[in-house]
């Protein structure tokens, strides 16, 4: 079908029970990743805590999409290794997601697209840009690498070509010799960057993994 309705995103139930010093660390590390807070409950004394302390039941609602990557580490960093999660499947619910399409040298690549929330879609677009710019290796041509929502750039940033000296065994000053030796480089740039194949390292895929993290 042309027209798309509605898109669902798989939701988690999601409890951490962690001492109740890092209540703060972890109510922003989950609302970072838009998690909704449920509620809160206080746990019997641990006899392993500091005094005056006690541990905490924290649960809340978030996005699978959320927790896939690096959410368990960020957590154990956050709080000292003291944490502990439970989760299980909550709902399907329909959200503002779009596609974010990447283009290297004006081609799509498709293992390259993502679906993001639209409220974060600049932000993962310019951060996937960026990243690329430094993974791809340079080539004799520029190697422009555009995001975009539905044909609509919204992030670009460019691998700069390799520079060779084509001067470098022209002696003399012959300046006309000079000017054709730089037209021709420069065309045979323009014919590389129509018809060449950009090689995207296998590092460019695995940073999905970590946009926004």
């Amino acid at each position: 079908p042309s027209k798309i309705e509605d898109i669902r995103e798989p939701w988690m139930n999601l409890s951490i029970v962690a001492p109740d010093r890092y209540i703060g660390a972890i109510m922003d590390l989950v609302t970072g990743r838009r998690g909704s807070f449920v509620k809160m409950d206080y746990l019997e004394h641990d006899p392993h805590l500091k005094a005056g302390e006690r541990r905490v039941l924290l649960e809340y609602q978030i996005p699978l999409s959320e927790m896939l990557v690096d959410f368990y580490d960020q957590l154990k960093s956050k709080t000292q290794g003291y944490a502990s999660l439970d989760y299980s499947f909550a709902e399907y619910r329909p959200d503002k997601l779009v596609k974010v399409d990447i283009l290297v040298n004006a081609v799509a690549v498709d293992a390259l697209s993502v679906l993001v929330h639209a409220d974060r879609a600049q932000q993962v677009g310019r951060s996937l840009v960026e990243r690329l710019r430094s993974l791809i290796p340079r080539q004799m041509f520029e190697v422009p690498i555009q995001a975009a929502i539905g044909g609509r750039v919204i992030a670009r940033e460019s691998v700069k070509a390799l520079r060779k000296n084509v001067l470098a065994k022209c002696y003399g000053g012959d300046v006309t010799r000079k000017r054709k030796l730089l037209e021709k480089q420069k065309a045979g740039k323009k014919r590389m960057k129509r018809v060449g194949n950009v090689e995207i390292p296998q590092e460019a895929f695995m940073s999905l993994l970590r946009i926004g993290k």
